[in-house]
Formats: structure tokens, C-alpha cells, sequence
């Protein structure tokens, strides 16, 4: 193994400084594209097939070129002549060589010709765009969630290319607020959603529709908001259109909403011209869901509040006149304050509301009477005290029963037993019924149905939670009866059959 001594090359230190300073890059991704390079440069002359590695001293620039072959144990092994050798050769150059060692052969600085300058030249540019790119993705991914300004370079096909400094990034036209149009030059102001690491670069996606940019342009605006004072709990858009905000501070001296909105409406509407006229309720959230559902539904007035935390249902009940206030146009102010609270909200007038709950105890009690074999006023007094299901008496504590005022415990207990044995006989009954139609076990476990539900929609050949969830909520409705379920309830149902195609996409 030669000993070959590699000379100073200061020029080679000037060159990475240099390059490193004007592409504002690391200096040692510079020295690792000129290795690079030198190696590429070296296997053209030497032979491709070699194995042959530069190293770059980072103090003096000398330049360390050297093949390596890897010892093996056998011929067998040998998949590069050139690269590898056996032992038993490797041995004849070094006597303490081992398998898995490296035999390492110094060779002489190459002079560089026209091809290998050229060569070097292309790869140092290839990797100093490399650095640059992934400097640009490092910069901008820690923008994601922030709002960044930029200028309309170009618009295509409905889509606007931003200028926002070392890069360009896209305002797609689905980000775009409704009617709202760009020209070359204009200024814009948006929110970074997402950064993706692509080979030409960093892609930059921009939205202007996202609730989460009309969050930080609060931020921006208040003061309070900025700095923690006033907390935003939950932001509704209808792009371009309206939009509502729920606040709240735990500082007693401070009206979060008054905080907001600003002297004279400053505030929200500076927000206001920046959103091209959206209209923007600014509402005080509360810890009182039912509260927090009545000024979410604003400027409605509600009349009661009914939350069914079990089946996540809210029934909103509101005079007749104010109907078409709380619904909105195109539905859009309960669409808002569902989005608000999450949770799905059912408006009623108050004419509806008893409609509906007439109809409902009507079909309880009819339950009741079939079921348990009691007249109407034993039904009737089932359903006052709280009572919807069978199931519910077969389950319940027998001191509930009793404590019905006319019930003594002979009667209560002659009714959960007659309750119990329903429920058995249902349940043998369904079994039955589910072998016979070929219902799949999938049908049954999807939240909102009953036995009744899923024997019906068995008829109707909906046998799996794949049928369910490729109905339309007016589809399900038409099978099951519209006093079986309302929309709102149908709509949940077919949400939750189709919900194991989300995880199945995830």
C-alpha cells in the first residue's frame, strides 16, 4: 500500500467558502459535493467499477484520493473484481487483512481535464441546489400554521402562484375566498397549510378559506388574543360569506367579546376587509353546552334546549317567527353553530317539538303495552318517569320501579320480569331472524341502530355496513319510517357505517 503525500490546496478552501457564503449554505455540504465530484472525476479515469472515495481535509484542503476493495471469505462471494478480493489474496498485500476489512489503496491527485472539470462543475451545482432546497424546506416548514405575505407572480387555471421570497408557493383555487380575484403584482396574505419535500423543491400551499386563518388574523388584530389574555376556543367559516368565533378569558376584568370586537367594531373589522366581507358573530363561550348552543345560534332566539348526551343529539326548540332566523340562509347559520359545538343541532318550532314528542310517547307507550302486556296508564306513567326502552326496565334497579308513585314492589317486580323475559325472547327471536336474512355481524355494531332498525333494513337487502353506508340520509329514512328517525338522526347513522372506510384510508 503506497503512501502518496496530499499537498496543502488552499484554493480548494477558498472555493467552499466562497460558495458556501454566497448560496448562504453549510460549508460542509459544499465539501461533501466537491467529494463527490472528485470521486465521480476519478472512477471516469479509473474505471467506473471501482471503488474509489475522496476525502477533502476541511483545515488545509489537501485532497486524500484512495480505492477501496472489500476482503471476502470466498470466491463465491465476489460480486465486483474489481471492488473485492479474497482473503487469501488480500493477505499477499497485507498479512493481518480480515474478512470485512477494507484493503485501502492510495492513489495520486488526478489532473482534472475539460470532462472531469465539467463533471465536478455539474455536481457540486447539483448538490449546492440540493443544500439550498433543503435549507428552503427547513425555513419554511417551521411556517406551517403561520400567516406569510406574498405577490401574485402568475395565475393558473384558476390557481395563484405567490411570490413570498426564496420561494414561490400555491394558493390553490378550492383556498381561494369565493369571488375573489388576483392579478400579477397584487399583494396577498394567507396561511401556510402544509410544506411537502419535493425533488425540485420545496412545495408551499397556501389557503385563505381555512378557519385557522381567520384564527391567527384575530391573533394579529387583538392584542388580548396575542398574548393569551383571550383565548379563541372554536372557529365556523363559510368562506366569503360568514363565519363565527367563540371566546373566552379566565380574567374577570376583561369582556373577551368587548376584547375582540374592538372600539366601534375596529378590530373585527379590519378582520372583516381582510376577508373580502365576511361576516364574522363574535359569540362568549360558556361551560353550559346548552348556553354556549343558544349564543352560538344567535341572533335566534331559543326556547329550550334538549341534549341527549348519549346518542350526541341536540334538539333546539325556537318560536315559529324565529325558525327561519335560527336555520339561516341555505341553513347556514345552524351549519355554523353545529360546527361551533360540534355536534350536530336539530331546530324544532314549538309546534314541531310537541308534534314530535306526542308521536314519540304515542310509539313508547304502544311499545310498552305490547311488550309488557300492561293497559295505557301503566305505559303513560313508564314513560313520565324517564322510561324508553324495555330494555331499560329489564336492566334498571328494582327500587326505580317501586319508587313510581301507584307501583308497589309486587307490581314493579312483575314488571321487570315480564321485561327480562321480552328482551330474552327478542334476542332468541332476533338471532333467529339474523340467520335467516344473512344479516352480517358488521350491520349490528353500527351506533344508532336497534334490533328493529336492522331486521328492516334486512328486508329492505341492506344485510352489511356496506349497504348502510352507501345510502343517502332521505334513502334510510324512507326504509325506516320518518317516525323512526329524524334526519339528523339518519344522517349520524350512515356517518357511522361509513366510518371504517376513513380508517381503512388512514
Amino acid at each position: 500500500m503506497s503512501n502518496i503525500e496530499n499537498m496543502p490546496r488552499p484554493e480548494i478552501i477558498l472555493v467552499a467558502d466562497t460558495v458556501a457564503r454566497e448560496k448562504n449554505i453549510e460549508r460542509e455540504d459544499v465539501f461533501v459535493a466537491m467529494e463527490v465530484a472528485i470521486q465521480k472525476a476519478a472512477r471516469s479515469k479509473y474505471g467506473f467499477e471501482h471503488d474509489i472515495r475522496a476525502n477533502i481535509d476541511r483545515k488545509t484542503g489537501a485532497i486524500n484520493l484512495a480505492r477501496y476493495r472489500e476482503v471476502v471469505a470466498s470466491v463465491e462471494e465476489i460480486e465486483n473484481d474489481a471492488a473485492q478480493l479474497v482473503l487469501e489474496d488480500a493477505k499477499l498485500y497485507d498479512k493481518n487483512a480480515t474478512v470485512g476489512e477494507f484493503l485501502i489503496d492510495q492513489l495520486p491527485p488526478i489532473d482534472f481535464g475539460r470532462i472531469a472539470a465539467q463533471t465536478a462543475k455539474q455536481v457540486i451545482t447539483q448538490k449546492v441546489r440540493e443544500a439550498e432546497r433543503n435549507k428552503q424546506y427547513e425555513e419554511y416548514v417551521q411556517k406551517v400554521g403561520a400567516i406569510i405575505n406574498g405577490t401574485v407572480k402568475r395565475v393558473e387555471f384558476g390557481n395563484v402562484v405567490l411570490d413570498i421570497g426564496k420561494a414561490e408557493a400555491v394558493l390553490r383555487r378550492d383556498e381561494i375566498i369565493p369571488r375573489e380575484k388576483f392579478k400579477n403584482g397584487d399583494r396577498v396574505r394567507a396561511y401556510v397549510l402544509e410544506v411537502r419535500k419535493e425533488t425540485k423543491g420545496p412545495q408551499i400551499f397556501l389557503s385563505r378559506t381555512c378557519p385557522e386563518f381567520l384564527e391567527k388574523l384575530f391573533t394579529s388584530e387583538v392584542p388580548e388574543i396575542y398574548d393569551g389574555i383571550v383565548k379563541i376556543v372554536g372557529v365556523a367559516r363559510d368562506p366569503g360569506s360568514k363565519a363565527k368565533i367563540a371566546v373566552k378569558t379566565d380574567d374577570v376584568t376583561i369582556d373577551a367579546v368587548g376584547a375582540t370586537v374592538g372600539l366601534r367594531g375596529i378590530r373585527v373589522q379590519a378582520v372583516v376587509n381582510e376577508l373580502q366581507g365576511e361576516k364574522i358573530d363574535v359569540i362568549q363561550y360558556s361551560e353550559d353546552k346548552a348556553q354556549f348552543i343558544v349564543s352560538a345560534l344567535a341572533p335566534a332566539e331559543v326556547s329550550k334546549v334538549v341534549i341527549d348526551e348519549d346518542s350526541n343529539r341536540i334538539e333546539v326548540v325556537v318560536p315559529q317567527e324565529q325558525f327561519s332566523i335560527a336555520i339561516g340562509r341555505r341553513g347556514q347559520n345552524v351549519k355554523l353553530a353545529s360546527q361551533l359545538i360540534n355536534s350536530d343541532i336539530d331546530v324544532l318550532t314549538e309546534d314541531q317539538e310537541q308534534e314530535r314528542r306526542a308521536n314519540e310517547n304515542k310509539v313508547r307507550s304502544q311499545r310498552f303495552m305490547e311488550a309488557l302486556d300492561v293497559d295505557e296508564m301503566i305505559a303513560h306513567l313508564l314513560i313520565a318517569e324517564g322510561f324508553s326502552k324495555v330494555d331499560e326496565i329489564a336492566l334498571v334497579d328494582l327500587s326505580e320501579i317501586t319508587d313510581i308513585e301507584g307501583f308497589d314492589e309486587d307490581v314493579a317486580k312483575e314488571l321487570q320480569t315480564r321485561a327480562i323475559n321480552f328482551v330474552q325472547n327478542r334476542d332468541k327471536e332476533f338471532a333467529a331472524q339474523s340467520k335467516d336474512l344473512g344479516i352480517d355481524e358488521s350491520l349490528k355494531t353500527v351506533e344508532g341502530l336497534d334490533q328493529d332498525m336492522v331486521i328492516t333494513l334486512a328486508k329492505a337487502e341492506i344485510k352489511n355496513i356496506d349497504d348502510l353506508a352507501d345510502l343517502a340520509a332521505d334513502e334510510l329514512i324512507e326504509i325506516l319510517g320518518e317516525t323512526a328517525i329524524s334526519e339528523v338522526e339518519a344522517n349520524r347513522i350512515i356517518m357511522n357505517a361509513r366510518a371504517h372506510w376513513f380508517e381503512e384510508e388512514k
